[in-house]
């Protein structure tokens, strides 16, 4: 995964450093604590970092699909907004909406229309993880809609891993 949107050592470019304070602040330790179920999150974690990086070429990606970005209208995507984090990367970075709206049943037809590998998948899931676990502390009394959505997010990652049998 190269140095790109999507692409550093860690599932999105960075974001593992960041990703792993997030599950130290909703440990248990301090004001916050007991909000995730770290075993859990970690092995969901360590699953996405054992996944093959990208071996294709950087490709555009949004990196930001969010519920709040993305325009609906009579139950169908009409635009995508917010291109702040647009960038070059691993494509798995874009499919973090499969885990933040749609439901699970849904997910076998995104990923073959998405053309997601089993690689791909993991990495994708695991920066769901990975936005997760860093909005839900930052989010908790500012934006509850916020938090929710990433409880909802950390609940998704763990539900399709264990229905998967990747956890316990």
């Amino acid at each position: 995964m190269g140095g790109d949107v999507g692409g550093g050592g860690d599932v999105g470019g960075g974001v593992g450093g960041d990703a792993s304070k997030g599950v130290g602040r909703l440990s248990g330790r301090g004001p916050r604590g007991g909000l995730v179920d770290v075993a859990a999150v970690t092995a969901a974690w360590e699953d996405a970092l054992a996944a093959p990086p990208w071996p294709g070429p950087p490709v555009w990606v949004h990196s930001d699909l969010m519920p709040g970005n993305l325009l609906v209208s009579a139950g169908r995507l009409t635009g995508v907004i917010d291109f702040a984090t647009a960038g070059v990367g691993d494509p798995a970075c874009d499919l973090m909406v499969a885990w933040n709206l749609l439901p699970a049943e849904a997910r076998p037809a995104f990923r073959a229309a998405a053309g997601a590998d089993d690689a791909t998948w993991a990495r994708g899931r695991g920066w769901a993880l990975a936005q997760a676990l860093i909005a839900l502390p930052y989010y908790l009394d500012s934006n509850p809609a916020m938090a929710a959505n990433a409880r909802h997010v950390i609940r998704e990652v763990l539900a399709d891993l264990i229905t998967g049998g990747r956890l316990g």
